[in-house]
Parts: structure tokens; C-alpha cells; sequence
């Protein structure tokens, strides 16, 4: 009598499997965080007058008590966006201030050990100044509101109002 071989052949199983994992390589997608886009401003190797780069930046520190001191002066974060909107615009046409929002610049500076909150808060309030003028400005110059714009009359804005917003290196500092 005959025996029949009970065996299942497997030399496809690896190509199998092999190919599985090359569709699923393929075909996931992994998000990765992007985190907070900062444009820096471009490289430039003209001198630059130390009138000028004082009256065209708005010093903004936290310490490792998450107080801030903007331009020397202490400040509660419900009025940064405030302070800075008045900088950038420069309504009243002050001498220590920017001529124009084009010049301006946000000098963010925190302590180590400023307290990760405390820094997203501050970064919100800055970006919170910047999208408030350029709200404004899209109202004025087109009576819509910025998000409804196209693409040409928002870089139009972004041009006149960039966001410059130029972090230091943490420190360790305590306000005087």
C-alpha cells in the first residue's frame, strides 16, 4: 500500500510575506510634527546701526518665574498682544519705535527653566499680534477677512507685515 505525503509547501510563504510588508511600507503614511514654523529672516553683511536695531526690535524676556519683561518693563501676558500690535503699527509715530511693520522684530528670549506653557503662551500672543494686523489690514485694503483671500493678496499682506519673530538662546537670567 501507498503512503501519501502530508506536507504543505511553503517555498511561497516568504514571497508572501515579503511582499505584504513591501505593500504596507508602501502604503502607510507617518505623520510627523511640524512644530512651530519660524522664518528667519535672510543673512545680510551690511552694517547695521545700533539706533536703528534698537528702535526696530521689541526685546521680549521670561524668566524662570514665567514673568515677562518687554523692553524692560515687567508685563502680564494678557497685554503682550497689546504691546506688540502698538509696536509693529506705531501709531503715534515715536522715535523709538519702527517706522514701519516691515522693519519690525520680535527678539524673544526665555530663562532655562521658563516653564514650556508659559512659552507656547507667549509665542500665541505674539502670533495672535500678527494675525490681528494683518486681519485688520485685509479688511481695509480688500473688505474681506485674511483667511478668505487669495493666494496673491495674502503674500501681498505677508510682505508688507512679516512675521519676524527672532528667538535667543535660553539663559539664565532672573528680571531686575
Amino acid at each position: 500500500m501507498k503512503r501519501f505525503d502530508n506536507q504543505v509547501n511553503a517555498g511561497s510563504m516568504a514571497d508572501i510575506a515579503f511582499l505584504l510588508l513591501i505593500f504596507f511600507l508602501v502604503t502607510t503614511t507617518i505623520d510627523v510634527d511640524k512644530g512651530i514654523t519660524v522664518k528667519l529672516p535672510p543673512w545680510t553683511d551690511e552694517p547695521i546701526a545700533e539706533d536703528v536695531i534698537k528702535r526696530n526690535v521689541l526685546s521680549v524676556k521670561v524668566n524662570r518665574n514665567d514673568e515677562l519683561l518687554v523692553r524692560g518693563e515687567v508685563v502680564p501676558i494678557s497685554r503682550l498682544k497689546e504691546r506688540t500690535i502698538e509696536f509693529i503699527l506705531n501709531p503715534d509715530q515715536r522715535t523709538d519705535m519702527p517706522r514701519s511693520p516691515r522693519v519690525a522684530v520680535i527678539s524673544l528670549q526665555n530663562d532655562r527653566e521658563t516653564s514650556y506653557e508659559t512659552y507656547i503662551a507667549v509665542y500665541n500672543e505674539l502670533k495672535a499680534a500678527y494675525n490681528n494686523i494683518r486681519q485688520e489690514e485685509a479688511l481695509k485694503r480688500y473688505g474681506k477677512a485674511y483667511e478668505n483671500l487669495n493666494k496673491e493678496a495674502k503674500k501681498a499682506i505677508r510682505k508688507d507685515i512679516p512675521l519676524v519673530i527672532s528667538e535667543a538662546e535660553p539663559t539664565d537670567f532672573a528680571l531686575k
